[in-house]
C-alpha cells in the first residue's frame, strides 16, 4: 500500500506562478466540490446499515497507489473480497504482494463494521480462489475505536511535529496490530530509523532511474480535483500538500520538478519528523499470509487514528528487493521478508485521497 507523492518546492511554484494561473483557473473543478463527495463517502452507516454501506466503509482501506484493485461480492450472510487484476501494478508490484496486503486491510474495515452494526463475522481465506471470505451473523452490536476510526483514518503524506509517542500509546498501537502470523517491529530510536531513511532513500531512487516504474506512477497520478472525481482513484497530488495543476501541466511538471534528489530529501525531512517506525513481517510470502499482514497494519493506522496520530506508508524498501535483507536485518529479522513500513507521528489532516463508488465494486 505504497502512496506516492511529488514535491514542487518554492522555486519550482515561482516558475510556475503567473503562467499556472492563466492556464488554469478552470477545468481543474472545485476543492469544495471534491471534498463534499470525499465528505460522503465516509458518511455513517446507514440505519439499518445495508451489505452496500459495509463495502463502502471497506473501500476506505489503503492500497497501493490507490488502484483499489478489490472487487466485492455479496451473498447470504457471506461477503467476498476478490482481487481486481485489471488494476495491479506489475512493475512495481510484481507478485501481486500490494493487492492482497490491500485486500485483507478492506477486510478488516468490513469485520468492524459489520460488527458494529449486530453482524460480527469471521474472516477466511480462499487460496483456490484466492479471495478473502467474511462469514457474519447476527448477534450483539460489538463497536470499537477501531470502527469510529474508519472514517478518519488518511494516509497522511507531510511532515509530522516531531513529538515522540508515549510508552503506553506504543503498546496500544503494538496489541492491535497483533494478528497471527504477523510480526510488527517498532522502530523508535533515531539510530535505527535514521538507517530506515537511509534505505528508503536508496530504494526511492532505484525506482525513480527505472523509466518502466515511474511510466507505471504517473499513470496513477491525479493532478486536480476533477480528474480525481472523474477517476475516483489515484494518487491525488493536493493530498501531499502540491499544488493543483491542469491535466496538460502536471505531467510535465512532474518530471521536471519530482527529481530523485528533492524527494529523497523530502522523504528523509519526513521520516526525521515522524515518531516512530512500523515494519510488518508476515510468516510466509504467500497470499494468505499478505492479507494478514494487510489486516494487521490497517489494526494499527486505526488505533494511530483513535489516539490522534497520523501515519504513512513508505515502502521503497520493501518494493526493491534487493533492500529487503537490509531491512530484515536491521529489524531482527534476517532472512523473511518485509511487508509493509508505516510511519507515523503527530501531524495534520490533509485533503482526502478519492475513492470510486460502491457500485464500481460490486459484482454479482
Amino acid at each position: 500500500m505504497n502512496r506516492r507523492q511529488w514535491m514542487i518546492g518554492a522555486g519550482g511554484i515561482a516558475v510556475l506562478g503567473g503562467g499556472a494561473t492563466l492556464f488554469t483557473l478552470y477545468g481543474m473543478g472545485s476543492s469544495s466540490d471534491y471534498a463534499t463527495r470525499m465528505a460522503a463517502l465516509r458518511a455513517p452507516l446507514a440505519d439499518p446499515a445495508l451489505a452496500v454501506d459495509l463495502v463502502r466503509y471497506a473501500t476506505l482501506a489503503p492500497n497501493g497507489h490507490n488502484t483499489q484493485p478489490w472487487r466485492f461480492r455479496v451473498g447470504n450472510k457471506r461477503i467476498d473480497i476478490l482481487p481486481d487484476f485489471s488494476r495491479r501494478t506489475p512493475v512495481v508490484d510484481p507478485d501481486d504482494h500490494h493487492v492482497f496486503v490491500s485486500l485483507g486491510a478492506a477486510a478488516e474495515n468490513l469485520m468492524l463494521a459489520s460488527a458494529a452494526r449486530g453482524q460480527p463475522g469471521a474472516l477466511r481465506f480462499d487460496p483456490g480462489e484466492g479471495v478473502v471470505r467474511f462469514d457474519h451473523d447476527s448477534a450483539q452490536a460489538i463497536r470499537s475505536p477501531l470502527f469510529d476510526a474508519i472514517p478518519k483514518r488518511q494516509s497522511t503524506r507531510t511532515d509530522y511535529d516531531g513529538r515522540a509517542v508515549g510508552t503506553a500509546e506504543l503498546d496500544m498501537l503494538a496489541r492491535a496490530a497483533a494478528v497471527p502470523g504477523v510480526d510488527l517491529v517498532l522502530l523508535t530510536d533515531r539510530i535505527r530509523i535514521g538507517h530506515l531513511r537511509d534505505l528508503m532513500v536508496a530504494g526511492n531512487s532505484a525506482q525513480m532511474a527505472d523509466a518502466a516504474f515511474v511510466r507505471e506512477l504517473k499513470t496513477w497520478l491525479r493532478f486536480n480535483p476533477r480528474r480525481a472525481l472523474q477517476t475516483g482513484d489515484g494518487l491525488y497530488s493536493v493530498a501531499s500538500g502540491s499544488p493543483a495543476l491542469p491535466d496538460r501541466i502536471g505531467p510535465p511538471a512532474f518530471d521536471w520538478l519530482a527529481t530523485p534528489a528533492s524527494q529523497n530529501r523530502a522523504y528523509a525531512r519526513q521520516i526525521d519528523s515522524s515518531a516512530g517506525i512500523a515494519v510488518f513481517l508476515g510468516a510466509a510470502a504467500d497470499p494468505e499470509h499478505w492479507v494478514a499482514v494487510g489486516q494487521s497494519c490497517q489494526r494499527f493506522a486505526l488505533q494511530a487514528t483513535a489516539l490522534g496520530l497520523k501515519h504513512a506508508f513508505i515502502n521503497q524498501p520493501v518494493e526493491v528487493p534487493g533492500l529487503r535483507p537490509e531491512l530484515a536485518a536491521l529489524v531482527g529479522a534476517p532472512g523473511r521478508r518485509p511487508d509493509i513500513v508505516m510511519r507515523f507521528g503527530y501531524g495534520p489532516t490533509m485533503p482526502w485521497s478519492p475513492r470510486r463508488p460502491v457500485a464500481a465494486v460490486m459484482v454479482a
